[in-house]
């Protein structure tokens, strides 16, 4: 099920009221990661002050959370002893159906028990089971089929929709509503049609088909399909619809377990009995004799109604095979939903605000755009990019001047300090300011916090365009600096301490240098009279303590969560123990320490925590972020100095697996940073040589050797893969043979026709030939419908095209690794363990990367 917009505080309206001291706790479930961590204050924030229990449960991956649904989910449900309750999903599981991986789903239909899960997730494509099912019996009872609760319209919840009962319940951002009408009609329809078992159609048991139906039919299945379990859409195969191969399906763990990626329902037994009696009926009339036996004769038979019931199922899960072989992508954040909920509850503040800010702004430090997680080479404007991004952050922009507005005698001295003009602010006004405001922030890193000549070195942006991992790129560097007047001894100390003159000219001489060498965008554009500011950052003073921008903070928050809470532990996880012979060689790895890597991953977690709301905090932590981004720029000027950056037949390479840095890559959150650092300056250097920086897929591995895995993380994508391609010349060639056949059957028809015209004319066989005519032209009848059928199959295949050029504009580049992934794993067998949130990053042993590689340089993302 999923909640409209409008509704958004409908389901926490009813959990306020229904709240009481002896009420089971919310349970949160967190991924690691700054937006979801951003969400989740906002909201503990709202139920602290609503006086509602909860609990806070960091996820890592699937692993976790299919653990907390055995151990803290499933214990909540009523049959189970439990009270029921809510659990929230921030940033986990709009991937993938929560029914079978939380462990609620039974032979009599999923039994939520009174266990309300909500889901907030800006990864795309949804899980369809989510939105359009998610309900259940609500555990109160054993009944056979499960019933959807009132207040439900085809998976969308109305307004008179009563909580309690259990289900659950995805928070629709607009996506849902305006872009999968075409795959809710599919679903549904699917999910009320009854069962039937494809088997062959050959036409000589056409006979033994028709008495094999009348006998079903008089003794119903007990099941939809006579013992068969029933596939899921996802999965259906329809030997008529030319699909000669299933779409890749979501995993996680072991690439033996798979997630389903669409819906596995009981059977509609009372629906199925009523068609199969009316099928029988039909036949049974066409073959017993009657006066009308003409007419009944030219009604659709059992078999053949039975075929179109199959086709049109397969038509169905075209579409949404279709919609889950997009791609992924991202949406709106989660941050900015549950501020959204904040603000619609008239809970709004300075706190809230600022969390949701540096939720929407940490997106763009880990690639998260609209087409997937991947460098847009044609991004311009710093911040989340997309028309859906630019709406979000004008109306945080308006947030920030209605909750933070400029007192008369602050105008003045704005005037004179040129803080109006475009000035960074790097201090507080007064002890007591605690006030969000807009700044006109360059594309540097940390710069409050470091020299302006590292915050310009360490920059991915001032990185690609200068080159800066060469010495042309050093001194190329040198020289914007000298033309802006800037001596290097002035720029290599701290900026807070730069001549206040040079901190005031910054902004005008980067205008008038940066697009000489390329760097449009640098800076924004000043405002005038404080209007629009569009492409300005967000900054926040916690008086005297510190000053931090938006972007900061996202940089120092992953870093913690990447890194750890202190610079020294660069092993991302505790090193796998190894049992050792008389020699000292080893001979027995020990199992990894799953307990100890969960320990590291919730100290990180709730250091981040921590840290978000503390400013102390905040700056303790700088010193790793400054580490975790001297590691990117050494490690990314390795690879390209020693030309250790493949170009394979559809993406690049690189592979991370020695260096000083190395353990802090074996983090896919890092790994993630440094690929598009590499990305960005493959872009650049395949632009510079008149390439136009197409092609921007990268697949880049980090070594683990504790554990003897690479991480990797494939970037980029969009367009079709080589097998699609292949699938489509085959598709081609197969509706090519089919005319022919066509062709040739209705040509030796018309010729036995014409001899048995002949046969009889020169036998006198006149009064014969009309009643033959007439059982000819019933044949004739029975053909074109075959033919029809034909063509109904032909113009299921244009409708999907045209909803394929729906999907197709959809599609555009998004990231495909994960299908191409998966396609890989199942064709090798290679032992991947897909266990993180972003399909697109996978682990893999250390002795299968190189066939994993080979054969995914065959799958991969193509123009």
């Amino acid at each position: 099920m999923h909640l409209p917009r409008n509704l958004i505080s409908h389901l926490y309206t009813h959990l306020l009221h229904t709240t009481h001291p002896l009420s089971p706790p919310v349970l949160l479930l967190v991924s690691l990661e700054p937006d979801a961590l951003c969400a989740c204050r906002i909201l503990t924030a709202l139920l602290k002050r609503d006086y509602i229990p909860h609990k806070i449960q960091p996820i890592a991956g699937y692993n976790d959370l299919a653990r907390a649904g055995q151990d803290l989910v499933r214990p909540m449900r009523t049959t189970d002893g439990g009270s029921g309750g809510v659990v929230v999903c921030l940033g986990v599981g709009g991937l993938v159906d929560l029914e079978d991986l939380l462990g609620l789903e039974e032979e009599g239909g999923a039994n939520y028990g009174g266990v309300e899960i909500w889901v907030m997730d800006a990864r795309r494509p949804w899980n369809l089971s989510n939105i359009f099912g998610g309900h259940g019996n609500g555990g109160t009872e054993d009944t056979e089929l499960p019933t959807k609760p009132s207040g439900v319209e085809r998976g969308r919840l109305l307004r008179s929709y009563k909580p309690g009962k259990g289900g659950i319940v995805v928070f629709d951002d607009g996506d849902i509503e305006e872009e999968l009408e075409g795959e809710r009609e599919a679903y549904c329809a699917l999910e009320q049609m009854p069962e039937v078992d494809e088997g062959d159609d050959d036409d000589d048991d056409e006979e033994s088909d028709e008495e094999q139906e009348y006998d079903d039919a008089n003794q119903a299945p007990t099941s939809g399909q006579g013992g068969r379990k029933r596939k899921a859409w996802g999965d259906e195969e329809d030997e008529d619809s030319d699909e000669d191969e299933r779409p890749a399906q979501r995993r996680r763990g072991n690439a033996s377990s798979s997630i389903p990626s669409s819906p596995s329902r009981p059977p509609r037994r009372g629906l199925l009995t009523t068609n199969s009696s009316d099928f029988s009926h039909s036949d049974s009339i066409s073959r017993s004799p009657s006066p009308a036996h003409a007419q009944v004769s030219k009604q659709p038979s059992a078999r053949t109604l039975r075929r179109r019931l199959i086709k049109l199922r397969a038509q169905h899960n075209r579409v949404l095979d279709s919609y889950y072989s997009l791609g992924t992508s991202y949406s709106e954040p989660v941050s900015s939903i549950m501020y959204s909920l904040a603000s619609e509850l008239g809970r709004e503040d300075n706190d809230l605000l600022w969390q949701a800010i540096v939720g929407v702004s940490s997106l763009e430090l880990y690639g998260r755009t609209p087409t997937g997680l991947g460098f847009s080479a044609n991004t311009i404007k710093q911040g989340w990019n997309g028309s859906r991004g630019d709406r979000i952050r004008a109306v945080l922009r308006d947030e920030v001047r209605r909750l933070n507005p400029t007192d008369l005698k602050d105008l003045a001295r704005e005037s004179n300090l040129g803080e109006s003009g475009g000035v960074i602010p790097t201090h507080a006004r007064s002890p007591t300011d605690n006030a969000i405001r807009l700044s006109p922030e360059p594309r540097f890193l940390l710069i409050r916090h470091w020299s302006l000549y590292d915050s310009m070195l360490h920059s991915p942006y001032l990185s690609a365009k200068l080159h800066i991992w060469s010495d042309a790129g050093r001194r190329r560097l040198h020289k914007l600096l000298a033309k802006m007047g800037v001596s290097l001894t002035q720029c290599k100390q701290s900026y807070t301490h730069m001549d206040m003159e040079l901190k005031r000219g910054l902004r005008e001489r980067l205008l008038k240098f940066a697009p000489v060498y390329g760097l449009d965008g640098l800076v924004p554009e000043a405002a005038e009279r404080g209007a629009g500011k569009e492409g300005w950052g967000f900054v926040r003073c916690w008086g005297w303590k510190a000053c931090l921008s938006a972007i900061d903070v996202g940089v120092i928050l992953g870093a913690i969560l990447e890194v750890g809470s202190s610079v020294h532990a660069a092993p991302a996880l505790p090193p796998t123990p190894q049992s050792l012979d008389s020699n000292g060689d080893v001979v027995k790895q020990a199992a990894f320490d799953d307990e100890a890597a969960q320990d590291a991953i919730t100290s990180r977690f709730w250091s981040a925590y921590d840290a978000l709301c503390s400013p102390a905090l905040l700056t303790q932590h700088i010193p790793i972020a400054q580490h975790l981004h001297r590691a990117i720029l050494r490690t990314g000027t390795a690879l390209i100095a020693k030309h250790q950056i493949r170009h394979l037949r559809a993406f690049r390479m690189a592979v991370v697996k020695e260096g000083p840095d190395a353990a802090l890559f074996t983090h896919a959150g890092a790994l993630v940073k440094l690929a598009l650092w590499v990305a960005e300056a493959v872009a650049e250097m395949e632009g510079k040589k008149g390439k136009g920086g197409a092609g921007n897929e990268l697949v880049m591995a980090g070594l683990d050797e504790a554990r003897g895995v690479y991480v990797v993380v494939g970037l980029g994508g969009g367009g079709t893969t080589v097998q699609s391609k292949e699938k489509e010349k085959r598709r081609a060639e197969k509706r090519k043979r089919r005319d022919e056949k066509r062709e040739t059957r209705r040509r030796e028809k018309a010729a036995e026709k014409q001899r048995e015209l002949e046969r009889r004319l020169a036998n006198g066989e006149e009064d014969a030939m009309d009643e033959d005519d007439d059982d000819d032209d019933d044949d004739d009848d029975d053909e074109l419908e075959t033919e029809d059928e034909d063509s109904e199959d032909s113009e299921s295949e244009d409708e999907d095209a045209a909803a394929g050029g729906r999907g197709k504009a959809r599609r555009l580049g998004r990231n495909r690794f994960g299908i191409a992934f998966q396609e890989v794993i199942e064709e090798t067998g290679a032992r991947v363990k897909v266990d993180s949130f972003e399909h697109c990053v996978v682990e893999v042993r250390k002795e299968d990367l190189s066939g994993f590689l080979e054969q995914l340089s065959l799958k991969a993302i193509v123009g």
